[in-house]
């Protein structure tokens, strides 16, 4: 059977070090490449890291109807997922991990339903969550208090997935998660 494994989180609760942890954990895995519109962060490489559109372009698939899901998650900037990136990953019988927003994430289990499990990845506090983003240094101060006020709602939707992990030691966080996709590959 087709799966998915759909990890989401506020930004800075430390979802793309996991992911990442499961890459290299389970080769059966592979990244889904979303699209964004907003700019490249640091060392973050088009069609690696993301997809990095235009807003136009990006609206311009919208009416294609190209996306699994999209979400205009700040005034013009959109992050979808395209269909044509789950058709690959699938075409070359591997499992697809996905990187993704809360409500992504959410829309992204409507979508697969029972080939899909959604994990939260939830930091301790919020404020080990600023000083994580601030320790990043990827945002400028009103960037984060954009970020930590847009957590604070993201939390409130934890309860629309399966799996709930805080990571709060990332180690007990790895380990964690590692379980839950074993379980998940062997049903």
């Amino acid at each position: 059977m087709q799966k998915v494994i759909i990890f989401s989180a506020p930004s800075g609760s430390g979802k793309t070090t996991l992911v990442k942890h499961c890459l290299e954990t389970f080769p059966q895995l592979s990244f889904s490449v979303s699209c964004t519109t907003r700019r490249p962060r640091g060392e973050e490489k088009d069609g690696v890291d993301y997809h990095f559109l235009t807003p136009d372009d990006f609206r311009a698939r919208i009416a294609e109807n190209a996306f699994v899901e999209f979400e205009e998650v700040y005034e013009d900037k959109y992050y979808g997922t395209l269909k044509s990136e789950v058709e690959r990953i699938w075409d070359e019988k591997k499992i697809v991990i996905f990187d993704v927003d809360v409500k992504g994430g959410i829309s992204l289990k409507k979508y697969f339903d029972d080939k899909a499990i959604s994990i939260f990845i939830m930091p301790p506090s919020i404020e080990e969550l600023e000083r994580r983003l601030n320790l990043r240094a990827t945002d400028d101060a009103e960037t984060i208090v954009s970020r930590l006020a847009k957590a604070g709602e993201e939390m409130t939707y934890k309860d629309h997935f399966d799996e709930i992990l805080v990571n709060d030691d990332l180690q007990v966080a790895k380990d964690a998660v590692v379980k839950v996709i074993e379980n998940f590959l062997a049903s």
